[in-house]
């Protein structure tokens, strides 16, 4: 069962106030406080055709989308579509740059006039960016939330509002394997995996330093982490020295899986290199390499459920951080109808169906999630079925500095014989740190 511990929380005063900004700026006719005038100031010559009560202009309407991981002909292919649905109701001028999802959130609020007009982003930006300012609150709230997955609208909505349109329910990872080394009862644990794989001479991947990636192994241990309601420090009792699972059997059994000459700790770019070389047979990654392990393993590709691991004589299911993607409409577009118009379309269902054609990601759209062609795909699978096991992440930023320093001395085979009890107090001291160290 997977831990209920880690929870969303919600913004407090700060951020209350915040949106209460935000939602007049979101609804336009605002001075910004350099001059600049918002959308609905800028709006050209409107036609009698409304989204919601935000008009569309019916002259030349330039639209930018910036785009991450959503970048290639699959959404130009989209973009041709709203061009061609909406023809002679505006000129339309629609560019695609493209930007990390990951820098999303500092690139908007360093510049949020200049920003696209439509931005991809995960989850887990979404509270700075209302709190910034710059997310125009969702025009149809009701078709959109009825329309996808109940937690990816929870994971794009503050107070019951929906800030953004999601559009993919598969940020999250799971175990990629190569069925010609390893059978489904090797995958089901840690000790299995890297026993065959070591048998084999092959390697297991894992960004085993990346805090995102190392909360596998702490979720579902009966410990407690989560963010506090201030919304920017962490509570962790991970160096716990009470319970079934204490803190430093966690550190015992991550020596250990480290320690076995199978384990690869590395990037999670390089695993695709792995794969290729033939050198990795298993790796815990995300769909967002699919496509590629599919293309270097052909038929022998095989993804499942993160696996146990042993500690303390226990059976531990690995847990995951569990996330969505999602575009928000600049609260200060030029054309702000046309922008909600426009992200609309980008993950509307027969968008979402085109994606996961094109990129084999998993969608929220409830129609396109229930077709046979999802169900078929093994990495969409193994994240549905990993998901039991995960939470939304919510962090505050002290988290992962911790966590990479923590997780280094770890796959060093901890050099300066550190008290493991010394080094859990340290991992969480950083954790619950009230600012980035």
């Amino acid at each position: 069962m997977k831990n209920k511990t880690v929870k969303r929380r919600f913004l407090a005063t700060v951020l209350t106030a915040a949106l209460a900004s935000t939602m007049l700026y979101g609804c336009g006719g605002e001075k910004a406080e350099d001059g600049q005038e918002t959308s609905e100031d800028q709006t050209q010559e409107a036609t009698s055709d409304e989204s919601d009560g935000l008009a569309l202009d019916s002259g030349k309407v330039e639209l930018t989308i910036w785009a991450g991981d959503s970048y290639d002909d699959c959404l130009f292919d989209m973009v041709e579509s709203f061009k061609q649905e909406y023809a002679g109701q505006a000129d339309f001028e629609i560019n695609i740059m493209e930007s990390s999802d990951a820098d999303t959130r500092n690139a908007v609020l360093n510049d949020i006039y200049n920003a696209g007009d439509i931005f991809s982003m995960p989850d887990d930006q979404l509270y700075s960016l209302i709190a910034g300012g710059g997310l125009s609150p969702v025009e149809n709230q009701a078709a959109i939330k009825s329309a996808n997955l109940a937690e990816s609208v929870e994971a794009a909505s503050y107070n019951g509002t929906l800030y953004a349109y999601p559009y993919s329910a598969d940020n999250g990872y799971f175990l990629y394997y190569n069925k010609e080394y390893l059978t489904a009862d090797d995958v089901k644990t840690m000790d299995g995996l890297l026993a065959a794989a070591e048998a084999a001479g092959k390697q297991v991947s894992m960004e085993f330093n990346s805090g995102w990636y190392l909360y596998s192994f702490f979720g579902n241990t009966g410990l407690e982490f989560g963010i506090n309601d201030d919304s920017i420090t962490n509570h962790c009792n991970w160096n716990s020295t009470e319970g079934s699972i204490k803190g430093v059997d966690i550190a015992e059994a991550l020596l250990d899986i480290t320690a076995s000459p199978a384990f690869v700790a590395q990037p999670d770019g390089n695993f695709v290199e792995g794969i290729q070389s033939g050198d990795i047979i298993a790796g815990i990654s995300g769909v967002w390499n699919a496509s590629a392990v599919q293309e270097a393993w052909g038929d022998d590709y095989g993804a499942v459920k993160l696996p146990t691991y042993t500690c303390n004589g226990q059976q531990v299911q690995m847990a995951s951080f569990t996330g969505y993607k999602m575009y928000g409409v600049n609260a200060y577009s030029k054309h702000l109808g046309w922008a909600h118009k426009l992200a609309e379309w980008l993950t509307n269902e027969q968008n979402q169906t085109l994606r996961f054609q094109a990129r084999s990601t998993g969608p929220s759209n409830i129609n396109a999630a229930a077709s046979d062609e999802v169900a078929k795909a093994p990495a969409i699978a193994a994240i549905i079925d990993q998901s039991q096991y995960g939470v939304l992440q919510r962090v505050g930023n002290s988290y992962w500095n911790a966590c990479t320093n923590f997780a280094d001395i770890i796959a060093a085979g901890n050099p300066d014989n550190l008290d493991l009890q010394e080094l859990m107090d340290t991992l969480v001291s950083g954790i619950t740190a009230s600012a980035v160290q």
